[in-house]
């Protein structure tokens, strides 16, 4: 062949190639722009607000901001709460997460106290809210701030003989969005059509990927450890986050939106943090970042983690009741993006490992041979 015909071989194939990267990069560019419409009822964020930022202003009321954090992070169990099925469905969910969250809080500020135990009751921990939440295919926020009431409590300093106090606040949270949840989901079951619940059987590939996810965040935190970051837990999170998308494509958007989101959301944090709030103002600032957040989480992820990025720093940073100067939110700053830069790597490299065929082979025969062990069928 001439090298006429091979040149414009090779400029066929460029053009080729530019057209469409010009199409993937204007369909990114077009989702990170694009806002859905919500599918919840418009009151839902401002329920879901009003049960979180509560105890908040309670602690703010007796002078014991970090005590109403604490009983905040138990109050978060409303997110879980169903939209479909029976009102004792609906119930009986709230109330297995709400469970799960004092446990896990337990579980964390307990292990503190030894350091070389955090990190297996993490695993533990963690493998235990992800299997779950796949197996009853929960949606998002799942077992997110379960995991993260955990981890928060393995890192937060907590003394031994305020463990039993700490956890029954996050009990006490976690009893006030029960009973929220009960009259909300009373008024829903009056004011709309009831869809019936779905029914749960095990999937393939259930316990494979729980183990996948479980290792790569555990991997994630350990790492964190080792580098010494003083927020850990973040990375940790930021990992699950990410790693739960189910498609390839939908780990890189969650990805690029999580950094994206949280670049701002850090910049909008460290400007909070200098203006000195009282008690009463991180209430309403909490009650604000909720209800923006609820209102834009189904709607766009990244808007939505501008306000998460702040949201978690304030209870990480107030709960745990540090004093706060100009110095240390600087530093709390920086550290919150290398944690979620860590998170976010090891979140998508564990998302690519989930489709790799040489991993799942392994892992699809042990969980073949437990489940025919015990007499379950994939």
């Amino acid at each position: 062949m001439s090298p006429a015909p091979r040149i414009y071989q090779l400029k066929y194939w460029l053009q080729q190639v530019l057209i469409r990267l010009r199409f993937l990069i204007k369909g990114e560019i077009a989702h990170l722009f694009s806002v859905k419409k919500s599918q919840r009822p418009w009151h839902m964020p401002i329920v879901a607000a009003i049960a979180i930022s509560f105890p908040v202003f309670v602690g703010a009321y007796f002078g014991d901001l970090p005590s109403g954090i604490k009983a905040s992070l138990g109050a978060m169990i409303i997110l879980n709460l169903p939209l479909v099925g029976s009102l004792p469905h609906r119930l009986v969910t709230v109330m297995a997460w709400g469970f799960g969250m004092s446990l896990s809080f337990a579980l964390g500020a307990t292990a503190q106290q030894l350091p070389w135990l955090r990190l297996p009751v993490f695993t533990l921990m963690a493998f235990a809210v992800i299997a779950f939440g796949r197996y009853y295919r929960q949606p998002p926020p799942a077992g997110l701030f379960i995991m993260m009431a955990g981890a928060i409590a393995l890192f937060i300093p907590i003394p031994l003989s305020k463990v039993l106090p700490a956890t029954a606040l996050v009990m006490f949270g976690s009893v006030f969005s029960i009973i929220i949840a009960l009259f909300y989901s009373l008024l829903l079951l009056a004011t709309r059509p009831s869809q019936p619940a779905p029914s749960y059987n095990y999937e393939p590939d259930t316990l494979s990927e729980s183990i996948i996810v479980t290792s790569f965040v555990s991997l994630t935190l350990l790492i964190a450890v080792l580098l010494e970051m003083s927020n850990p837990y973040w990375a940790a999170v930021s990992c699950f986050i990410i790693i739960q998308g189910i498609h390839l494509r939908t780990i890189w958007i969650k990805q690029f939106h999580r950094l994206l989101g949280t670049l701002i959301g850090v910049g909008l944090a460290g400007w909070m943090l200098s203006w000195g709030l009282s008690g009463w103002q991180v209430a309403c600032a909490i009650l604000v970042m909720m209800l923006s957040i609820e209102s834009l989480i189904d709607r766009h992820y990244g808007l939505a983690v501008i306000f998460i990025t702040p949201l978690t720093i304030f209870i990480a940073e107030y709960g745990s009741g540090n004093a706060l100067n100009e110095q240390i939110y600087q530093e709390v700053m920086r550290a919150r993006l290398l944690d979620t830069a860590l998170g976010c790597l090891l979140g998508l490299t564990g998302g690519l490992m989930m489709h790799s065929i040489k991993l799942r082979l392994p892992l699809r025969k042990l969980e073949k041979r437990l489940l025919m062990r015990y007499g379950s069928k994939p």
